[in-house]
């Protein structure tokens, strides 16, 4: 079963929430957070990257920046720019890209499902990562940025949600990039008990992103426990985030780029790698449109590369996804990346940004090779966290973003 609770919201005014919105604290650097918010004093990000209101020595991890987030925070409440909703209520955040919506449910999850592994993940965390937000967490008391979750896709739930998504939303907007973001509140007992009793069927909910957020809301909860009793109804062992049916959901490729090719000439890099692919050029740009194959871009020119026949552990959940092919079978032992997370020879690049990135990288001459992923599927997520293994890093790239700063829950609610 899942247990997803109700809380008591703080959100912005709906006259300023569009203003208050902002992309996740880790898709940009504290220089483009800067840039972001000049002349904009409502939004979010003065909370999540509060080094940018300090002098840009400031390290980003100095308590001040964790006391001027928890300032900030309180201005914002205090001023009037959020409310408080006076009983615990559910919400619904709906997000359209493109033509295509994605609608999740906004609820508190408990730290000690994902102790259990009822919430499951799927990648490794870092620890630098992990106490920056922990610190934040614990210093502004609340959670800031929830955790997107999926849950495979439950008829009854989604009537639930149509019911409520039937009626006037209390905010719809489109932001700068053309995300549309729509919000209702769900205030009625008997409707919030009516979705916790069918998340109680649920029999686990997979974290999609925010691993490092996930995990430091549950090591600030553990900690206020402290030893021996605790209140096991207290806010903070509870924290924020949005549960969306996998079906609704999109992965985007997450591309690479290396800047150069160990030495070797394009054609003895050309002749190695015919090992474990066939290598076939193409006269225009390739994107790959099916598992097992990947766009290579090199010289110039792009390549089909499709993975051989048992070059691969096709059994193995892990072994089989074409980010382990592509790093077992050629990054590691022909261009020797052998650490994806460490090694600075190596970049990736969103799908977002689209093909035109990487043409970019490799002909200005800041990378030598480039390859075109597919996209991981949802049910190979789930698939592997079912099995207790972990996703090589950059493996899914969600799109579109959560924003931050419209739903706020604190740890003393």
């Amino acid at each position: 079963m899942s247990v997803l609770r109700a809380f008591k919201g703080y959100r912005p005014t709906a006259e300023l929430c569009s203003k208050v919105a902002a992309l996740p604290y880790d898709v940009m650097s504290s220089a483009e957070a800067r840039e972001m918010v000049k002349g904009d004093p409502y939004s979010f990000l003065h909370v999540d990257r509060a080094e940018i209101d300090l002098d840009p020595s400031v390290d980003i991890y100095s308590p001040e920046v964790y006391q001027k987030a928890a300032e900030n925070l309180n201005k914002m409440i205090t001023d009037g720019i959020y409310i408080h909703d006076e009983k615990p209520c559910m919400y619904i955040y709906r997000l359209t890209m493109d033509g295509r919506s994605q609608t999740g449910l906004v609820a508190c999850a408990s730290i000690d499902e994902y102790i259990n592994n009822k919430i499951k993940k799927h990648e490794l965390t870092r620890e630098d990562k992990e106490q920056d937000r922990i610190r934040h967490v614990d210093t502004c008391n609340a959670n800031t940025g929830p955790i997107f979750l999926t849950y495979r896709n439950r008829d009854d739930i989604n009537a639930l949600i149509a019911e409520e998504t039937a009626k006037t939303p209390v905010y719809d907007f489109v932001s700068e990039d053309g995300v549309g973001h729509t919000v209702w509140v769900i205030d009625d007992e008997s409707k919030i008990s009516a979705l916790q009793a069918a998340f109680a069927q649920v029999p686990a909910l997979y974290i999609a992103d925010g691993h490092h957020r996930n995990a430091s809301a549950v090591k600030v909860g553990l900690k206020r426990r402290g030893e021996g009793e605790y209140d096991k109804e207290a806010e903070f062992n509870f924290y924020l985030a949005v549960a969306f049916p996998d079906n609704q959901l999109k992965i985007l490729d997450y591309n690479r780029v290396v800047k150069d090719l160990n030495g070797m000439s394009e054609s003895e890099y050309l002749e190695k790698i015919s090992k474990d692919f066939d290598v076939k050029p193409e006269n225009g740009t390739f994107k790959p449109d099916s598992a097992l194959t990947f766009g290579m871009y090199l010289g110039g020119k792009w390549y089909r590369l499709t993975a051989k026949d048992g070059s691969f552990n096709a059994a193995d959940p892990v072994e089989s996804l074409d980010v382990s092919i592509l790093q077992n079978n050629l990054l590691a032992p022909v261009l020797g990346i052998g650490d994806p997370r460490t090694d600075d020879r190596i970049a990736f690049v969103g799908g977002i940004r689209g093909l035109g990135e990487l043409v970019s990288l490799v002909d200005s001459g800041r990378a030598a090779v480039a390859f075109a992923m597919y996209p991981t599927s949802v049910e190979q997520l789930m698939s592997i966290a079912d099995a207790g293994k972990i996703m090589p890093p950059k493996s899914t790239w969600f799109e579109p973003k959560l924003r931050s700063g419209i739903f706020i829950h604190t740890l003393t609610n």
